[in-house]
């Protein structure tokens, strides 16, 4: 889906940007009411308009060097208050701070964040491919910790396959996972694992009828900074009555400063039998459940809501589901605007 129109930066006359143009289906940034703030049929939609899974059925894409991320208002951000009650409002851009980031209810695979071509039910825990290689990424991501998935391959006709695993947030959606640094996948066929585009044998492969199962282990690094980014300096753009806080990728500045995680493995299971240690000192980063399909397979996703075909690995492995991240995630959302809040005390006006 593509966007068009204008987003205005919403930033303080400090922090704003130029005006960039959106493409395709209609957009607008950050209306406002009679009285100067968002109307309030906006901000209802935002609240009341949302599918149980927590996110838009109509939506930006993250594409083309950008990225999205939903906003809701944030009850605890300064001169809130200030601003639903101001008649000065109309026609100006809305401070990102007055905003914070809508997390998740639940771990799912994220409709923003994949290509669009690739099918995703109702539920968002199925995804079916077409076509050539293409990528869709979960809602969750871990930087620490050890954390499992499971997946089954439900149908994969002749001549499709899977790379499934783990990438960062920039994984090109476009490509298979493993086709750049930003990933590390286990192939369906021949059992390939794959990673910067090289692959090497790494077991048997897999096919319809087989789960699979995802274990990511990153030990706590001394001196690292672990919250999620606020987006709170970023501008807000509206879209089909929602807003997003738009963001501009960073691939060249990250890949320039991608580190190793020292320990770090990545361990893939067959039908509950580890093939062993598939990646060792993994780059730094954060990573999601990824999943790339090339042509029609169609793979089922469990996080750990419903209980796994094989919990014992958990034990085992001393890991935690991926659905543990959901409240988490929510915590150290809750920090990181705390954070910034406080770092900003005094700095923030209407």
């Amino acid at each position: 889906m593509d966007l068009s129109g204008e987003t205005n930066q919403n930033l303080s006359k400090a922090g704003r940007q130029p005006k960039r143009k959106l493409t395709g289906n209609e957009a607008v940034t950050g209306t406002v009411g009679k009285k100067g703030r968002p109307a309030a049929s906006d901000l209802s939609a935002i609240i009341n308009k949302l599918p149980a899974h927590g996110y838009p059925l109509e939506h930006p894409f993250n594409k083309d060097g950008y990225r999205y991320v939903l906003a809701e208002p944030d009850p605890h951000a300064p001169f809130r208050q200030e601003y639903d009650e101001s008649p000065d409002w109309a026609g100006k851009p809305i401070p990102g701070w007055l905003y914070r980031v809508l997390t998740p209810n639940a771990v799912l695979v994220a409709l923003h964040d994949r290509a669009p071509q690739m099918k995703i039910s109702e539920d968002r825990l199925s995804v079916t491919g077409d076509k050539g290689y293409c990528m869709s990424r979960c809602t969750h991501f871990v930087t620490r910790g050890s954390w499992y998935w499971e997946a089954t391959i439900e149908e994969m006709p002749e001549g499709s396959a899977t790379r499934i695993g783990f990438g960062q947030e920039y994984a090109n959606l476009q490509s298979p996972l493993g086709y750049d640094k930003f990933g590390y996948s286990w192939r369906s066929r021949k059992g390939t694992k794959f990673h910067e585009s090289h692959g090497k044998h790494y077991s048997d492969g897999y096919g319809e009828g087989d789960t699979l199962g995802f274990l990511i282990i990153l030990p706590e690094q001394e001196g690292v900074r672990y919250l999620p980014n606020t987006y709170k300096e970023r501008p807000l753009v509206k879209f089909k009555s929602h807003l997003y806080y738009e963001d501009k990728d960073k691939v060249s500045d990250t890949l320039k400063n991608l580190k190793i995680h020292p320990d770090s493995k990545i361990i893939f299971f067959k039908n509950g039998k580890c093939q062993g240690i598939a990646f060792e000192n993994i780059y730094s980063g954060a990573y999601y459940p990824s999943i790339s399909i090339h042509k029609n397979a169609t793979v089922s996703l469990n996080f750990g809501a419903e209980e796994f075909k094989y919990p014992e690995i958990l034990k085992e492995y001393n890991c935690s589901p991926m659905h543990d991240r959901v409240e988490a995630f929510i915590c150290e959302q809750t920090m990181a605007d705390m954070f910034f809040f406080t770092e900003n005390d005094g700095k923030l006006r209407l």
